[in-house]
């Protein structure tokens, strides 16, 4: 009984020096090239490594934990993504939203699932699976590319860091058809699934998550903002722990029909933060939401590297770890470069928005749940190995590059916006 209650006194030490980390590093790395996510990995190495017994990670006998911790990390991430996106909703003002959800990500997911059957042999659900995992992108994991906090200027965000940030937002949601379609594939062959898939699968759950999320931001957002009972307008108490209530609310109701929840809670919070846009509630809101999203992710990546340190690449072969880099450094900028192609952005930005292509927690959690609901024909363990070096190779490559890069841009396009009259500065950049 001693061992048990040790162990666990163990991780609660080990979990407070994570929050520790996610409180302080972000204010001591901030300019310089080195993220907290990548110091939480080296973190979780260091403390894997010593001999002090921390129990071992493997994703394969803890499936179920793993999906439900990861799920509810890319829920609140998705309420802070589109809390703090500035920009108004438009298909034009988003053009390059659409670009990198209609080309980019489904030019990543076919040359994914290439690329897997050539290198790896997989057989074709587990290559569809490998390409819908790892659709997913996650500025989260390198801050300096996402938007920062709410402000008042529609704006106020670059063409970068909204074109990754709102990319993110949607396609963490938009991955699950893709998912679905690898499960059916591994389940019944063929194509017999295709129209069920079609109807159900894209156009209902996809439907019903936009439809739940507008229905259930523009209710929130009247009730924070113009209630008639002071009591019920909670923008005047300042209480930041409503943004956690509107995402499990809009979560919760849209999986309760069957739609897909990730997009209903970006969907939500965009339609909050539309409700009322000046108001400093929507700071509030934000500042809650990001803490705990600092958290959650500290702790992940903490976890991450424990998996690492614990032998959890024991089942990548050379294939597995040329298919990662494949993806992370050919086939995501190209695509990304292709699908901003007669956009917003200037050469220089859509080399930037091509590049940070970021992998993290949705990757993970779309693995698990797949995982858990078909047999792929391929070991499980290796399949996680090859998702697992490309997040921790993402982790690394982005993490240490954003502050140096987006310093860079944001120079560069200082200098063209005194430079220019009258046009935007993206344009030059």
């Amino acid at each position: 009984m001693r061992g048990i209650m040790g162990n666990s006194d163990l991780i609660f030490a080990v979990a407070g020096v994570g929050a520790l980390l996610a409180a302080i590093l972000p204010r001591v790395l901030k300019r310089r090239p080195f993220s907290l996510p990548l110091a939480c990995l080296l973190g979780g190495l260091l403390l894997y490594i010593l001999p002090i017994g921390l129990p071992p990670l493997d994703p394969v006998t803890q499936r179920t934990a793993v999906e439900h911790i990861t799920e509810i990390c890319v829920i609140i991430s998705l309420m802070g993504a589109g809390l703090a996106i500035n920009r108004p909703f438009g298909w034009r003002r988003w053009s390059s939203t659409w670009r990198l959800l209609g080309v980019t990500m489904l030019l990543t997911v076919g040359a994914v699932t290439v690329a897997a059957q050539g290198l790896l042999g997989w057989p074709v659900a587990a290559a569809l699976l490998l390409g819908a995992v790892l659709a997913p992108t996650d500025p989260v994991l390198a801050s300096d590319v996402q938007v920062g906090e709410p402000v008042d200027s529609e704006k106020a965000d670059d063409e970068v860091r909204f074109a990754l940030t709102s990319e993110a937002g949607l396609n963490d949601g938009l991955a699950f058809p893709l998912v679905y379609a690898a499960i059916a594939v591994a389940l019944a062959g063929g194509s017999a699934w295709a129209g069920e898939w079609a109807l159900v699968d894209l156009l209902y759950r996809c439907g019903m998550g936009v439809l739940v999320g507008l229905l259930a931001g523009k209710a929130l957002g009247r009730m924070f903002f113009r209630a008639q009972r002071p009591d019920l307008r909670l923008a005047e108490h300042r209480e930041g722990f409503v943004a956690l209530a509107a995402t499990f609310l809009a979560y919760g109701l849209t999986e309760l029909v069957q739609g897909y929840g990730f997009i209903a809670v970006f969907v939500t919070a965009c339609t909050i933060r539309a409700a009322e846009r000046t108001h400093g509630y929507n700071g509030v809101l934000h500042g809650f939401i990001e803490q705990i999203e600092r958290l959650l992710t500290a702790w992940l990546i903490l976890l991450l590297g424990g998996f690492v340190a614990g032998g959890g690449l024991a089942w990548l072969t050379w294939q597995g770890a040329a298919t990662g880099l494949l993806l992370l450094l050919v086939i995501r900028p190209l695509t990304g470069w292709l699908g901003q192609l007669g956009g917003r952005a200037g050469p220089r930005e859509r080399g930037v928005i091509a590049f940070f292509g970021i992998r993290g927690i949705g990757s993970l959690y779309y693995l698990a749940y797949a995982l858990g609901h078909a047999d792929f024909g391929v070991p499980a363990r290796e399949i996680w190995a090859v998702v697992g070096f490309t997040v921790l190779v993402s982790v690394v490559l982005h993490g240490v590059t954003a502050t140096p890069v987006m310093a860079r841009l944001d120079r560069m396009r200082a200098r063209a916006a005194e430079g220019t009259s009258g046009e935007p500065a993206a344009q030059h950049l």
